[in-house]
C-alpha cells in the first residue's frame, strides 16, 4: 500500500436489485472492490437488516466472503438513528431507554462487527426534537455517545459518527462539539458531503466543514447531490430527496475536498491504523436511483457508474487506490 491509498468500499445492498447476498458480492467482485459494507441483506428469508441476521445467517455471509474475495469493511448500523429524548415531536422515530440500547442494541452490533472480522461500526448522534436548535442538545448527545464508544471500545471497535441531516450532529460544528466532549479514541468522524448539501450548505461552505472535521476524521462517505433548495436550518424531508449524482457533479466539492484530503492523509491513516484499521476508508452510498431516511439505492450499473466517476477524482487528485486484478 502506498502511503496515500484509500481503501474502497460501499454499501453493497445499493448495487443488488433484490439485495441477495449473491447479488451484493457479485456486484462487489465485478466492480473490482475487495471490501464492502453491510446494511441490508437476503441471505435466504428476507431482506433484514444486519443488526437482525442471526448466527447462521452471519455464518454463511462469511462463507460468502471468503468465496468472493470480499472483507468487511464497517458494519452499517443505525445506532444512534433513534430519539435522544422520549417525546412526540411528530415523527415516527423511536426512543429506546439508554441503559437498555447500550446493553442490547449495541452489543449486538459489536457482535456482529467481531464476527465478521470487522473493526469498524457505522453510527449516528440521536434525533433531537423536531424543530428545536441541535445545540441545546449536544451535552445529551455525548452522554450516550461517550457510553457507546466504551463499549465498543472493550470490543475493540471503533464508532463513526457520521454527519447527516435531523440529528443533533447535522453538521460540522454540531458533531465536532460532541467529539470534543466524548473524548475517546474509539469514536472518529465521518464526513458525508451530499448529507451537508440536502442542508442548503454551499460547496464553499462544505469545504470548510471539512476542514473542521478532519482532526477527528475516520472516513468519508461518498455521495454527491445538486441541491435543489435550500433547507438550512429546516427539517429535511429524507424520503422525499432525490437529484444525487455520482462524485464530482454535484454540489459537494469532491475534488476540493480529495485535494485537502491528500494533504492529511497520513496523520489519519496513522491514527486509524492504531486502531487496528487497514487505513482510510471510502464508502461509496451513491443513492443515484433513491435513497432516504435508512438506505438508498443504485442498481448494479449506477453503483458501477459511481465507482468509475470517484476514481476519476482520485486519481486526478493524486490519490492512490487499488482494484482487483487477475
Amino acid at each position: 500500500m502506498s502511503e496515500c491509498e484509500l481503501l474502497l468500499s460501499g454499501f453493497a445492498d445499493e448495487a443488488a436489485n433484490e439485495k441477495t447476498i449473491d447479488q451484493q458480492f457479485v456486484a462487489f467482485a465485478s466492480i473490482g472492490f475487495s471490501y464492502l459494507s453491510l446494511r441490508f441483506i437476503d441471505v435466504g428469508s428476507g431482506i433484514k437488516n444486519v443488526m437482525d441476521l442471526d448466527a447462521s445467517e452471519l455464518d454463511l455471509i462469511r462463507s460468502k466472503l471468503d468465496e468472493y474475495g470480499l472483507r468487511v469493511s464497517s458494519i452499517g448500523s443505525p445506532i444512534g438513528k433513534t430519539k435522544l429524548l422520549d417525546v412526540d415531536d411528530g415523527t415516527s422515530n423511536s426512543f429506546f431507554e439508554p441503559q437498555q440500547y447500550l446493553e442490547n442494541q449495541v452489543v449486538r452490533a459489536c457482535q456482529i462487527a467481531n464476527k465478521l472480522d470487522c473493526k469498524l461500526i457505522r453510527g449516528f448522534s440521536f434525533y433531537h426534537p423536531k424543530n428545536e436548535d441541535p445545540a441545546n442538545h449536544i451535552d445529551q448527545s455525548a452522554t450516550r455517545l461517550k457510553s457507546i464508544a466504551k463499549v465498543c471500545d472493550e470490543h475493540g471497535l471503533t464508532f463513526g459518527l457520521e454527519v447527516e441531516a435531523n440529528l443533533v450532529g447535522q453538521n460540522a460544528n454540531t458533531l465536532n462539539q460532541i467529539q470534543k466532549i466524548v473524548d475517546h479514541p474509539a469514536v472518529v468522524l465521518i464526513f458525508d458531503g451530499a448529507n451537508l448539501v440536502t442542508q442548503g450548505y454551499t460547496k464553499s461552505e462544505i469545504i470548510d466543514q471539512f476542514l473542521s472535521m478532519k482532526d477527528s476524521l475516520g472516513w468519508i462517505h461518498v455521495k454527491d447531490h445538486l441541491n435543489a433548495q435550500s433547507a438550512r436550518g429546516k427539517y429535511v424531508d429524507e424520503e422525499r430527496l432525490h437529484d444525487f449524482v455520482p462524485a464530482g457533479e454535484g454540489e459537494s466539492g469532491y475534488p476540493e475536498i480529495l485535494a485537502e484530503l491528500k494533504q492529511c492523509f497520513s496523520g489519519i491513516a496513522q491514527r486509524m491504523q492504531r486502531r487496528g484499521i487497514p487505513g482510510i476508508f471510502a464508502d461509496l452510498e451513491p443513492h443515484l436511483r433513491g435513497g432516504g431516511q435508512f438506505g438508498g439505492f443504485s442498481g448494479p450499473d449506477g453503483f458501477g457508474i459511481a465507482a468509475r466517476a470517484f476514481c476519476k477524482l482520485c486519481d486526478t487528485a493524486g490519490i492512490d487506490y487499488r482494484l482487483r486484478r487477475f
